[in-house]
């Protein structure tokens, strides 16, 4: 790897590592503030993060733009009237800008709850399975635990990975400093997905 290459690979991986610390303080604040609900969309909540995020002072210390559903340029797409419509928005975008190096971060939220197969099968579909055919890259995932138990919900998605056949790409716990509800999951072409799981069922429904 050339000197470059492993400038702009540190540079990746410090950028990364300061969006995670946004996004996880941005729950911790959330949380005292008690302003979500548990009857949010997800969208709800990932607005309401993002203004915690927003006023985080090492975001400006940091140089991170952050904006919310964001559309995702494709260049598989043909550029015809409607077509921006049809292309993926992604929850969360985290950018920087750093000389020459210009660095974008996803983040895809989805809720969860411990009894509901039917969010644990669209966390799959539509969050775990977009990285995956790289609808989304550069990104992690984010489940937002409403209702439950939150080792149990994760349980419960990889039973459903598990009906599909997918038992070498579970959801597991790793130890990570700055949230201990912290999951990887690992895919086909050495693809390894990041999931934040925030709970959030100490909060009221309404």
């Amino acid at each position: 790897m050339g000197l470059n290459k492993v400038i702009v690979a540190s540079f990746k991986r410090g950028f990364e590592e300061k969006c995670f610390q946004l996004i996880t303080e941005s729950y911790v604040s959330a949380m005292e503030t008690k302003v979500i609900k548990l009857n949010w969309d997800e969208n709800d909540i990932t607005s309401e993060l993002h203004g915690h995020i927003k006023e985080n002072p090492l975001r400006l210390k940091w140089s991170i733009v952050t904006n919310v559903e964001q559309h995702l340029p494709k260049d598989d797409i043909e550029k015809e009237k409607g077509f921006a419509a049809k292309l993926p928005r992604i929850d969360l975008r985290l950018v920087t800008i750093n000389s020459s190096l210009e660095y974008e971060y996803h983040m895809e939220a989805k809720n969860l709850k411990e009894k509901d197969s039917g969010l644990k099968r669209r966390y799959i579909d539509t969050g775990i399975n977009s990285f995956v055919t790289h609808k989304y890259e550069n990104g992690c995932l984010l489940g937002y635990v409403l209702e439950g138990d939150l080792e149990k919900t994760v349980n419960g998605v990889n039973k459903l990975l598990e009906k599909d056949e997918r038992e070498l790409e579970f959801l597991k716990p790793k130890p990570y400093h700055f949230h201990d509800k912290y999951y990887e999951s690992k895919h086909p072409d050495n693809m390894v997905i990041k999931h934040f799981m925030f709970d959030f069922t100490s909060l009221n429904s309404a």
